[in-house]
C-alpha cells in the first residue's frame, strides 16, 4: 500500500556521496561495482556516465571520445549541455547513495560541484581495496592492451557504444560470512572497451602551447611581473608547473603570488580541460622600478630564491 509520508521522507532524505580515487588505469571501474555492493550504493558516476542499477540513465561515455583531451573533458563534465543533462536526471531521481570515480580528490570534488551534488563524505583510495600487484596488473593491461572497463553489463554498452565494445567479464561478489544478514553471492558483469583515443595513443597538450598560456596568464594577472623560466612536469594525474619570475620592488609578494597561482590554474583548466595538480612560483629577483636613470644602471644582483608551492588537491 502506498504510504505518502514514507515517500516524502525518502524523496527528500539527504544523499550520501562516496568517492573512489586512483590514478588512471589502476582498476577503479573494475572494482567500483564490488565497492558499490559493499556499501549498498545503487548509483555510480564514471567517465561521464550516470549509472543506476546496472543501466546507463544519463550522460555519455568519455570512452567514445576520439582524443585523450576530449575524454578528460567528458569525464569532468566540462561541456555545459552534458553537465546540465546529467544534473537534471540527478535532481528528479531518488538516490540515497552515490559513488563518484576519479583520478584525484580534486577531480571528484570538482565533479560533485559541477553536478550540484554534496561533496563526498567518504573518499576511498584504490590502494585501500586493491593490492599493489593487482594495481600493477591493471596498469599493464591499460598500457599494453589499451583495455578500459565500464561498470555495466555488456548489453548496455553494445546498444549504446557498439563501436568500442570489446568483451565482457564476470565477478562473483559475496559479503563477509562473519557479518549478520549477509547477502547471498551475486554475479557482477562489466564490459571491456577499447576507446578510439586508446587505439591512437594519448594526446597531450604541447609544452610550447602550455608555456604560452602560462605567460599569457601572468601578463593578464600581473603585467609588471617578468617570467624568466617555465618548467613543466607531467604524470598520469595531471601537470605540475614551476614558474620562475622577477617582481618589481615594492610588490606585495604574498597576496600577488597566491593570486597568480590560482589564476593560472583556473584559466588553463577552464580553457583546456586538463588537470593542473600544482603550480610552484619561484621568485628569482626583486627588480628596481625602471626610471630613465635606472635604465642606464646595471640590474640588482639576484636575491635568494623563494619557492611557493600550492598543492591543488
Amino acid at each position: 500500500m502506498f504510504n505518502p509520508i514514507k515517500y516524502i521522507k525518502q524523496k527528500f532524505s539527504p544523499m550520501t556521496v562516496y568517492a573512489l580515487v586512483g590514478e588512471s588505469g589502476t582498476g577503479k571501474s573494475y572494482r567500483s561495482k564490488m565497492l558499490a555492493e559493499q556499501y549498498n550504493i545503487d548509483t555510480i558516476i564514471d567517465d561521464g556516465l550516470l549509472i543506476q542499477d546496472e543501466k546507463i540513465i544519463a550522460g555519455h561515455s568519455a570512452k567514445r571520445e576520439k582524443t585523450y583531451m576530449g575524454a578528460v573533458r567528458a569525464a569532468l563534465f566540462d561541456d555545459k549541455e552534458h553537465r546540465d543533462a546529467v544534473a537534471k536526471v540527478l535532481k528528479k531521481t531518488h538516490i540515497k547513495k552515490l559513488l563518484i570515480l576519479g583520478t584525484s580528490e580534486k577531480m571528484v570534488t570538482k565533479i560533485a560541484m559541477r553536478l550540484q551534488l554534496p561533496q563526498p563524505s567518504k573518499i576511498i583510495h584504490i590502494e585501500e581495496i586493491a593490492s599493489k600487484e593487482e594495481i600493477e596488473k591493471a596498469a599493464k593491461s591499460r598500457q599494453v592492451e589499451g583495455k578500459h572497463v565500464i561498470p555495466v553489463p555488456s548489453i548496455e554498452v553494445k546498444k549504446t557504444y557498439p563501436q568500442i565494445f570489446s568483451d565482457s567479464m564476470h565477478d562473483f561478489f559475496t559479503k563477509s560470512p562473519f557479518k549478520k544478514k549477509a547477502k547471498k553471492g551475486k554475479l557482477l558483469e562489466k564490459s571491456i572497451v577499447q576507446p578510439e583515443f586508446s587505439k591512437k595513443g594519448r594526446v597531450e597538450i604541447s609544452e610550447a602551447a602550455l608555456t604560452q598560456m602560462v605567460m599569457h596568464c601572468v601578463n593578464e594577472c600581473s603585467p609588471d611581473v617578468k617570467v624568466k623560466k617555465i618548467a613543466i612536469k607531467t604524470d598520469s594525474r595531471g601537470y605540475r608547473l614551476v614558474v620562475t619570475i622577477d617582481v618589481p620592488f615594492g610588490t606585495q609578494l604574498t597576496g600577488k603570488v597566491h593570486k597568480l597561482q590560482q589564476y593560472i590554474i583556473d584559466k588553463i583548466e577552464t580553457f583546456t580541460g586538463i588537470l593542473i595538480e600544482e603550480v610552484s612560483i619561484v621568485i628569482d629577483k626583486i627588480t628596481k622600478v625602471e626610471t630613465p636613470e635606472s635604465l642606464e644602471k646595471k640590474s640588482r644582483p639576484p636575491l635568494t630564491k623563494i619557492s611557493l608551492a600550492r598543492n591543488h588537491e
